[in-house]
């Protein structure tokens, strides 16, 4: 079957790299895609958000089947345009439908769903500007240090953790009333803080039935020993070495098993990745978040341990008889480190040609920030490429992540260096 898959970073880069692989691939199509992506695929330039043009190039491509890489189509309701579409409503569309999407979308509409299905989680409130002298006195209740979110999506970064109290209130001003992210932090949700180790768990669901992909770790801030400023993410790992069987076994029975029985309950129609941000507190695991959709950079270090075809997947979460799929997990580790732009995530320059590229032997480079200009391949993003490599466990697999940069150079180019450090 033709196939397209929507988005531009190393996420869809990889997704394309393992479908094009897949005797079940016909024509391979990515909108927008980046320079990693045009040497596998034919990249359409469409934005992500353009259900009209993306229409039209499902039409003119026979294409049977969308992947959605990020949450903001689908919070848009991507899947429910197809449905409502008569041309459209046969094609398959791997990614929830905007009910479900809102688990994403709205962070107090996750909080609900997971009180409301008994899933443990941080106890919290969410405040409006009109309601900002309740969300400081619901901060005076809290000890530090202070989790704010905002509510809607601010692209990974708009979570804020604060020591000091005052400057917690002085940040929910600047979220409520100066906008600081946004209409993104129109609402603001303030919880408590959980102190123990964080982890991402990937779920696949057809809406009746449910697989766990591996456990990934992954890097948010830009600063070694993580510290700084948060970024969309500098590196990941999988597995997770500390995660046992017993724990996986909690997070499996307390986590993921009511969360797709709470979806059906509520009537959320989901096909496709539950992206499950956890904190582990006294070996009990707990939910920071949901994403609708894989994580970037974990997609980059977790689908290449994936040996089953995607597409075979894809096509039984399409059929809804996921249940009759083994899923066969790579024992080995993998590792990701992600290259940014000198300034990410602040200011920073594009259009650096990229060199070394076609030096790496031993691991992967999936694009992000990248473009073909001429013969060149120059950056166009904040975060570059994704430089990924296997081992027998994460710390051979990190030493062929960065034996493998040591090849590629780009003005400014900036790394972790530390991945692993809390491992």
């Amino acid at each position: 079957m033709n196939v397209l898959v929507l988005g531009s970073g190393g996420r869809e880069h990889t997704f394309a790299w393992k479908i094009a692989n897949s005797p079940l691939c016909g024509s391979l199509f990515v909108a927008p895609g980046n320079s990693g992506t045009a040497g596998i695929a034919t990249n359409l330039e469409i934005g992500v958000n353009d259900f009209q043009s993306i229409k039209k190039a499902v039409l003119k491509h026979n294409i049977q089947m969308v992947i959605v890489g990020p949450e903001d189509p689908l919070v848009r309701g991507i899947h429910d345009f197809f449905l409502n579409d008569a041309t459209l409503k046969n094609t398959a569309v791997i990614g929830p439908q905007k009910a479900a999407a809102q688990l994403e979308g709205s962070k107090e509409f996750a909080k609900e769903f997971l009180f409301r299905h008994q899933i443990p989680t941080a106890a919290y409130q969410s405040f409006t500007a009109q309601e900002i002298e309740k969300g400081y006195a619901f901060l005076e209740t809290l000890s530090p240090p202070y989790v704010l979110k905002a509510d809607g999506l601010a692209a990974g970064k708009g979570v804020l953790i604060i020591k000091d109290l005052n400057e917690a209130k002085t940040e929910l001003k600047q979220m409520l009333l100066d906008s600081k992210f946004g209409a993104a932090s129109a609402k603001v949700v303030i919880e408590e803080f959980l102190d123990g180790i964080e982890l991402s768990c990937f779920v696949l669901t057809d809406g009746e039935n449910y697989k766990i992909l591996p456990t990934a770790k992954d890097y948010k801030r830009i600063g070694e020993g993580d510290t700084g400023l948060n970024t969309g993410g500098m590196g990941a790992i999988s597995p997770v070495p500390f995660v046992s069987e017993t724990l996986i076994a909690k997070i499996e029975s307390r986590i993921v098993a009511p969360t797709i029985k709470g979806l059906k309950i509520d009537q959320l129609p989901y096909k496709g990745f539950v992206f499950i941000g956890l904190i582990v507190v006294n070996n009990e695991p707990m939910v920071i978040e949901y994403n609708v959709r894989m994580g970037d950079p974990e997609t980059e270090a977790v689908l290449p341990r994936v040996n089953t075809d995607l597409m075979e997947i894809f096509v039984a979460i399409k059929d809804q008889n996921l249940n009759q799929i083994d899923i066969e997990i790579s024992p080995k580790t993998a590792t990701t480190v992600v290259l940014v732009s000198g300034g990410y995530p602040g200011s920073y320059q594009i259009g650096h040609p990229i060199k070394g590229l076609e030096s790496v032997k031993n691991a992967l480079v999936f694009h992000a920030g990248t473009k073909n200009d001429g013969d060149k391949i120059v950056t166009s993003g904040g975060r570059v490429a994704a430089v990924t490599a296997f081992g027998n466990d994460y710390k051979t697999a990190l030493l062929k992540s960065y034996q493998a940069i040591s090849k590629i150079t780009f003005q400014s180019m900036n790394y972790r260096r530390d991945l692993g450090f809390d491992l």
